[in-house]
């Protein structure tokens, strides 16, 4: 039997994994699909910066997303901050794809590791974008012993 899943009953499983990866934060990088109250009775912050499905983030959505994770990881070392969009194979992995560029990683092995959880993941368009980003390594820190940064892709 197929059934339609309702928001509130995703939500409630994707609300158990954000508190078991103690995310603190959820971006979502599509239209609202959902009522964040009950992420933010359970203290979880909600950010909205949606953009075109397919398409790479316009500069905006870079600069504040990375911008959040630089006063996120160095202000609470080792927190998680979660990101989505609809399906979960093209805006959110490349915010992902972004962070870990920045931290450091060959945008190719960033590219194989989020396929590698999420098979499909990235588009033509979207790789090209990748590919021509230049990092500015925002987020590699002066004591990496501190600020040990950790990726999950679900």
């Amino acid at each position: 039997m197929v059934r339609h899943l309702q928001v509130s009953e995703a939500l409630a499983g994707n609300l158990q994994d954000l508190k078991k990866y103690g995310a603190t934060t959820v971006v979502r990088v599509c239209e609202v699909t959902y009522d964040k109250t009950p992420l933010e009775k359970d203290g979880i912050t909600v950010v909205d910066w949606p953009f075109d499905d397919g398409a790479p983030p316009p500069g905006k959505v870079v600069e504040d997303w990375l911008s959040l994770l630089k006063a996120k990881f160095y202000n609470d070392p080792g927190s998680c901050v979660a990101v989505h969009c609809v399906a979960g194979l093209g805006r959110a992995p490349v915010l992902v794809a972004l962070a870990l560029i920045e931290s450091g990683m060959k945008y190719e092995d960033a590219i194989q590791f989020i396929r590698q959880k999420r098979r499909g993941a990235i588009n033509s368009k979207q790789l090209t974008y990748l590919e021509k980003y230049r990092p500015k390594q925002r987020l590699r820190f002066k004591d990496p012993h501190t600020h040990k940064t950790r990726c999950c892709v679900m």
